[in-house]
C-alpha cells in the first residue's frame, strides 16, 4: 500500500511551500474541500469524447460512472478532455495523428498532480494511443473501452458497419441495387454510439488491450448502450485507485508475456491487421520488442475461433459478447498463454479467467473446430517487401491466395478513384492492382487505402475479390486478397516505387511470399533512375510527423518517443 506521503500529487498538494498554497487555494476556487482529494489518489479521467465522434459520443456519461467509481474507493476524480480521433470524419487520416493523442497523454499525466488514470477510448486509433503515453508516463492505468454499437438492420438482413458498407457499395456499383436502397442503408448501418461492431480494428484493439491486462475482466466487448457498460466503467474507477494503492504501473503489466498474449489473441480472433502496428508500437513504449516474426510465429500455433464477421462467417460482436466474451474466448487458449502475469484487476491471468466460460459455440468455436486452422493474419517476405507485409488472408478469397498476375500500377488514390473503371488500363480479374506513396510519409500517415476498388466492369461479372498490393492500411471491417503495411514504403524509395504496369507479381500466402518476377540488376537500374517526391509539408504537424515517423514494420511511432530514456517528474514545489 503506497503512504499519503508517497503519492505523486503529494508533491503538489501537501508542502510546505508557496507553491503547495497555490495549488491548495485554486483547488478550492474550483470549489472542493480539503477533505475531498487531500490525501486522496488523485485519478484523472482522460476522455476522447466528441461531437464529432459517433464511436465516443457516450463518453461523457460514461465519465460520470468512472467518477462515481473514484469517489466510492476513496480516490479524487478530475477529468481531462484529450484529442478525438475519429476513424469517420478525420482527414486523411486519424493515423496521421495517433502519435499526436500519444504525446497528449504522456506530457499531460506528467504535468498535472495525477496519481494514476483511467483512459477512455475505443475508435481505432485512440486505444494504442492512450495506451502507448499511458506506457510512457507509467502512472498506474486501466483503459475504459467505448463498446461496439448495435447491430444493423435492413430488410430483414443483420447489418455489420464498415463490413456492409463495402458490400452493398459493390452491390450498388455492380447494378444489383439502386439508390433507394443505398439511402436506406445509410440509416441502418449505425443505429447506435459505439465503434464499429464487427471484427474490425476498433474491436480488434479494445481486445488486445483486454488480453494484456489493462481493462476490467470482460470490458472489450459489452455493447456501449448496455447499462453493463455503465458498470463497467464505475468498476474501472474503482481498479485505478486500488492500482495507485497497489503502487502497479503499466510497465508491470504490459510485459513481453502480456504481448505475446495479446498477439495471440488477434490472431485467433480473426482481427485487424492494423493491430500488427499498433501492437508492435504499444510494445516498444513498454520496452518490450514485438516484430513482425513474433506475429508469423504466434500465427501458426493458434487457430481462430471467434466466427465474427468479416473474417467469420455471420457473427457480430454482440452475438460475441453474449457467447463469453473475450474472457470464453481465452479460456479455450489457455494452453497459449502465460496465466501467471498481473492484470489491473488480479496477481494472475489465470485468476482472472476462473469461472469464464462459452456458452455458444458456433459464435466461439473450440478448438476442434475453428474458423481457420492458423491464425487470421500471414507476414509476408520477399523482393517487394524487404522488410515485410501482411495480409489478412482468412479475409479473402482462396483462389487468390495463390497468384500470379501483371500489375496495374497507380501512384496516388486519387488517380486510382478516377481512373480505375477506365477500360483502356485493361484491368482483368487476373491483374494484380498496386498502389503507391500510401504510406505512414507518403499517405501521409497511411490511410485505410489498401482495399482497392474493383472496377465496374469486373463487379457486373461476379468479380469480387482480387490481388491488391499497396504500403497503405485498410480498415479491420474490410476483406479481400489485400497486401498491406509494404515496407519500406515507395515513397522513400522501397521496391513498391519501382513496379512498372505489365511485371509479373507472385503472391504465396503459404510460402509467405511476395515476389517481383524483375532481376535483380534491372531493380537497380530502376532504383538510380527513381526520383524522391517532393515533401509533404512544408510547416506544421505535418514536418514533425514526416520527418520523424518510422516504417510500418516498426510501428510507425516517432522515432524520438519510441527511444528509451528516461523523463524526469517535474518539479512541483
Amino acid at each position: 500500500m503506497v503512504p499519503v506521503t508517497k503519492l505523486r500529487s503529494h508533491q503538489w498538494y501537501a508542502t510546505d511551500g508557496l507553491r503547495s498554497f497555490s495549488h491548495r487555494a485554486r483547488t478550492r476556487q474550483l470549489g472542493y474541500l480539503p477533505e475531498e482529494h487531500l490525501g486522496k489518489p488523485v485519478i484523472a479521467v482522460l476522455n476522447t469524447w466528441s461531437d464529432i465522434n459517433p464511436c465516443h459520443v457516450h463518453l461523457r456519461d460514461r465519465a460520470r460512472a468512472v467518477k462515481r467509481g473514484v469517489w466510492q474507493a476513496g480516490g479524487f476524480p478530475l477529468e481531462f478532455p484529450v484529442s478525438t480521433l475519429s476513424q469517420t470524419f478525420q482527414k486523411p487520416t486519424p493515423m496521421l495523428y495517433r502519435n499526436l493523442l500519444a504525446m497528449e497523454t504522456e506530457e499531460l499525466l506528467r504535468s498535472y498532480p495525477v496519481d494514476g488514470a483511467v483512459l477512455m477510448g475505443g475508435c481505432d486509433k485512440s486505444t494504442p494511443a492512450l495506451l502507448m503515453g499511458a506506457a510512457s508516463a507509467d502512472l498506474p492505468a486501466v483503459f475504459v473501452p467505448a463498446g461496439p454499437m448495435l447491430p444493423g438492420h435492413w430488410r430483414g438482413e443483420v447489418l455489420g458497419s464498415g463490413t456492409d458498407m463495402w458490400r452493398h457499395r459493390a452491390d450498388k456499383r455492380a447494378g444489383l441495387i439502386g439508390d433507394c436502397e443505398l439511402s436506406e442503408l445509410e440509416s441502418c448501418l449505425a443505429r447506435s454510439p459505439g465503434h464499429c461492431m464487427t471484427m474490425g480494428t476498433a474491436s480488434t484493439l479494445t481486445a488486445a488491450a483486454e488480453a494484456l491486462g489493462v481493462t476490467v475482466p470482460g470490458a472489450s466487448s459489452i455493447p456501449a448502450v448496455d447499462s453493463a457498460h455503465d458498470r463497467m466503467a464505475a468498476k474501472a474507477g474503482m481498479t485505478a485507485v486500488e492500482l495507485v494503492r497497489r503502487g502497479r504501473k503499466p510497465t508491470d503489466i504490459l510485459t513481453r508475456e502480456a504481448f505475446e498474449d495479446a498477439v495471440t489473441t488477434v490472431l485467433g480472433l480473426g482481427g485487424s491487421t492494423n493491430a500488427v502496428i499498433h501492437l508492435i508500437a504499444m510494445a516498444g513504449r513498454a520496452g518490450v520488442e514485438l516484430t513482425l516474426d513474433d506475429f508469423d510465429r504466434i500465427a501458426r500455433t493458434v487457430p481462430v475461433l471467434a466466427n465474427v464477421r468479416p473474417g467469420g462467417e455471420r457473427y457480430l460482436m454482440e452475438d460475441f459478447h453474449f457467447a463469453g466474451g473475450l474472457p470464453g474466448f481465452l479460456s479455450r487458449i489457455t494452453d497459449l498463454l502465460h496465466l501467471d502475469r498481473p492484470t489491473v484487476s488480479y496477481d494472475t491471468l489465470r485468476e482472472q479467467l476462473q469461472g469464464a466460460r462459452v456458452h455458444d459455440d458456433d459464435v466461439i468455436r473450440p478448438r476442434d473446430n475453428p474458423v481457420a486452422s492458423e491464425g487470421g493474419i500471414a507476414v509476408l517476405r520477399g523482393n517487394l517487401c524487404p522488410d515485410g507485409a501482411v495480409i489478412k488472408h482468412i479475409a479473402a478469397e482462396p483462389h487468390l491466395l495463390r497468384h500470379t498476375g501483371p500489375a496495374v500500377v497507380f501512384d496516388d488514390y486519387r488517380t486510382m478513384r478516377r481512373t480505375i473503371d477506365d477500360p483502356a488500363l485493361g484491368i482483368t480479374a487476373g491483374s494484380v492492382l498496386v498502389l503507391r506513396n500510401a504510406g505512414p510519409r507518403g499517405g501521409p500517415g497511411m490511410p485505410e487505402y489498401g482495399m482497392l476498388p474493383i472496377p465496374d466492369h469486373l463487379l457486373k461479372r461476379g468479380v469480387r475479390d482480387m490481388v491488391r498490393i499497396s504500403d497503405a492500411r485498410m480498415s479491420g471491417t474490410g476483406y479481400g486478397a489485400c497486401v498491406l503495411h509494404v515496407a519500406p514504403e515507395s515513397y522513400i524509395g522501397g521496391p513498391l516505387a519501382l513496379v512498372r504496369a505489365g511485371d509479373l507479381i507472385t503472391l504465396d500466402v503459404e510460402a509467405r511470399s511476395l515476389r517481383l518476377h524483375v532481376d535483380d540488376a534491372e531493380l537497380e537500374r530502376r532504383r538510380l533512375a527513381w526520383t524522391p517526391p517532393p515533401p509533404r509539408y512544408e510547416r506544421g504537424y505535418g514536418v514533425l510527423h514526416n520527418g520523424h515517423i518510422t516504417q510500418a514494420d516498426t510501428g510507425c511511432d516517432f522515432e524520438f518517443l519510441a527511444r528509451p530514456g528516461q523523463v524526469p517528474d517535474p518539479y512541483a514545489g
